[in-house]
């Protein structure tokens, strides 16, 4: 009877050893198998979705066989190994092992979006729209709400996003996409924020990123940012009027058609800086790391005008004589399709005091800060320094006739 038992263990013991063997040999078939496929195919991974399902949809699409015994595998070998969202690239001659490293290693298909300087939120939306490899949770919802999403209630949109190349893979949703850019700009900010120079007229960052983003829909020349900022900064602390196009076209929003007129400058918008002292009340754009390292650290100077030179670049001026001759030179002689940068349309009458800043900061910003149109009369300055005269403008030189209150007033570049 004993023997007859030992026989019996042997004899399982036998077979349970050529069953291991045989599936181990139908693992590394399966393992060692090439992909069915003869040229490179996507393999998307939804999110929630299991090797095992994975598998056999593999399987059910011919591009494997085998696929209860690579499940088997990785049950037992990497139960504990996530498999990661997204697309992966099955190339002709690649063996299911070669696929499954790709899933361990989390090497998915990337794809890159590029949110560019200068642009407004309603550019940075519609970028994100267009991409068909995001996941899109944004469609129909106002920009308060992207905002409420991103975990920032009651935080103004504009200029709150860094530009910059991102990448991605699908399956990733706008709304993280965005999160990033938000951080990024949040990390940029508080580092140079950290390296400002001591003298300049900010009480928190945001008021320099607002700033930041009138020197980035100004500067054409990347070298003069600094200078650009420096102009910005002694005309505030004069109690001069900025006076940049920029921030009048931000204003007009969509009644905006490619033309300044001299009515439009007049108009009292919360972001006309020919009528209101100081700086807008929010960003007008979004800003690059040199934009807003050249707010922090303007160039000092005494030039308090600029125009635009018609090939990207300005010529700067200390006085209102100097600046009207530049005025005269690449403004009156240009052609229609030239585009000036900005300065005083009538110089300021004297005062001591200097330009308000805004208190608006990125965290108390409320959603009812001034719409794109808005509608509010904004009453400018009384009085302004004696430094600049009055009987000339940037706009209106001396020596030109002055045009009718319709004709077009020179545009910044954009």
């Amino acid at each position: 009877m004993r023997r007859k038992l030992l026989l019996l263990l042997e004899t399982g013991l036998v077979l349970a050893g050529l069953c291991l063997g045989a599936s181990a040999w139908k693992i590394h078939s399966a393992l060692e198998q090439p992909l069915n496929i003869t040229q490179e195919k996507l393999l998307d991974v939804p999110k929630g979705t299991t090797p095992t399902r994975t598998f056999y949809r593999l399987e059910a699409d011919g591009v494997i066989k085998d696929a209860f015994w690579l499940r088997v595998y990785w049950r037992f070998n990497l139960a504990r190994q996530p498999l990661h969202s997204g697309e992966y690239r099955m190339q002709p001659g690649m063996t299911v092992e070669g696929l499954i490293d790709l899933w361990k290693r989390g090497e998915m298909v990337q794809y890159s979006l590029t949110l560019v300087e200068g642009w407004n939120f309603h550019q940075v939306r519609a970028a994100l729209a267009k991409d068909e490899k995001l996941e899109q949770t944004l469609n129909g919802l106002s920009d308060s709400d992207v905002m409420d999403k991103l975990g920032h209630a009651g935080v103004f949109p504009e200029g709150r996003f860094f530009p910059d190349t991102y990448r991605f893979v699908r399956g990733m949703t706008d709304v993280e996409l965005l999160k990033k850019s938000y951080d990024r700009l949040d990390e940029v900010l508080a580092k140079e924020w950290e390296l400002r120079a001591a003298d300049v007229p900010y009480t928190e960052p945001y008021q320099a990123l607002i700033m930041a983003s009138l020197v980035e829909k100004e500067t054409g020349v990347p070298q003069e940012r600094g200078q650009i900022a420096g102009v910005f900064v002694r005309r505030m602390e004069m109690g001069m009027l900025l006076q940049t196009d920029p921030t009048v076209i931000y204003g007009l929003g969509d009644r905006y058609n490619g033309k300044l007129t001299r009515a439009h400058l007049k108009e009292a918008t919360p972001y006309n800086t020919y009528v209101i002292a100081g700086l807008p009340p929010t960003p007008i754009a979004m800003v690059g790391r040199e934009a807003i390292h050249a707010a922090l650290n303007p160039v000092a100077g005494n030039s308090l005008y600029f125009v635009a030179r018609g090939d990207g670049s300005h010529v700067f001026s200390d006085d209102l004589d100097a600046h009207n001759n530049a005025v005269r030179e690449f403004q009156l002689k240009r052609r229609a399709d030239y585009r000036s940068s900005p300065a005083p349309a009538s110089a300021p009458e004297a005062t001591n005091e200097p330009a308000p800043l805004p208190a608006a900061s990125p965290d108390t910003a409320p959603e009812a800060l001034p719409p794109v149109t808005p509608q509010a009369p904004v009453q400018p300055p009384a009085q302004a320094p004696t430094q600049a005269p009055a009987e000339e403008s940037a706009k209106e030189p001396a020596a030109a006739p002055a045009p009718e209150p319709a004709a077009p007033a020179p545009q910044s570049p954009q």
